[in-house]
């Protein structure tokens, strides 16, 4: 047995379901919290929000991840520095609550990020997106899933094999559609967001935006339920590792703009570069 093959069952019979508990315990713990009177709202030190719901998820997650002994890079937990975490070989990244503007808005579009990082390349994910009861998985070569009806829940614990029984393989033949669906933020556009735009709408008349909130965006172009993502404003490695192994295993790209770079993780500066995605159908 060769040591790739031992590191994808430990992968699938152990971390990748550790990941799925995790993802679906902090959404039980943000359920409570959403759409209730208190948020207890702060700004942290880059003047994005925070509220009491991240807080509770990022506890959640690093209290079920803690028995793998893998380090957890999270937006909400301590400051790492580069000294600290360069060596990594193995480390999970994690964002508790990606999209807190949107939770606070109460547009339902957030979602819960847990990746695997090895050698600062993404191996495995969970991307929970709680009000939706959607929960979608990949492992780097053993493709893309969706599992539909996943309840948040406090004491989740699901194994490899009820997780696999669920298994619905993406990108999804109901998501064909007409026509050419565009992503963009929903709370980050920039001059050159919509330059970009302009610029598939002339080569596609028929261009229809969407705007959204969180890393759904990259689920929905994993599902095919969308073609392509721009993004030209800050984002973080904890913001886009999750769903980027998601959409690359359903087929999918991710690169840099306009470059067209592969993103990398584990960088000194954790910032990703601009980028655009794209789902494995899309035609430009």
């Amino acid at each position: 047995m060769t040591e790739q093959t031992v590191l994808d069952r430990q992968i699938r019979e152990y971390l990748l379901p550790q990941c799925f508990n995790a993802a679906v315990r902090a959404g039980a713990a943000i359920m409570k919290i959403y759409k209730k009177d208190d948020y207890d709202i702060n700004l942290k030190s880059d003047h994005t929000p925070i509220t009491i719901a991240d807080r509770m998820a990022h506890n959640t997650i690093k209290e079920c991840l803690g028995p793998t002994r893998i380090p957890v890079l999270s937006e909400e937990g301590r400051e790492m520095l580069y000294d600290e975490r360069r060596n990594w070989e193995m480390f999970f990244v994690v964002d508790p609550l990606d999209g807190t503007k949107e939770f606070i808005k109460g547009n339902n579009e957030f979602t819960v990020n847990i990746a695997l990082v090895m050698n600062n390349e993404c191996i495995a994910s969970a991307l929970y997106v709680p009000y939706h009861r959607k929960m979608y998985v990949a492992a780097k070569g053993l493709g893309a899933y969706l599992i539909s009806n996943v309840e948040p829940a406090e004491e989740s614990a699901l194994s490899q094999g009820q997780i696999e029984d669920k298994l619905e393989r993406l990108p999804l033949a109901s998501a064909a559609h007409e026509g050419f669906r565009v992503a963009v933020s929903r709370s980050h556009q920039t001059p050159e967001t919509h330059q970009r735009i302009d610029q598939m709408r002339a080569e596609h008349p028929d261009l229809q935006l969407i705007e959204q909130g969180s890393s759904y965006k990259f689920c929905l172009l994993a599902e095919g339920t969308i073609d392509y993502y721009i993004r030209t404003t800050n984002t973080y490695e904890w913001d886009t590792a999750a769903g980027e192994l998601i959409l690359s295993e359903a087929g999918g790209s991710t690169l840099s703009y306009p470059d067209g770079k592969a993103l990398c993780y584990n960088k000194e500066d954790l910032r990703n570069p601009w980028f655009e995605a794209r789902s494995a159908n899309c035609k430009l």
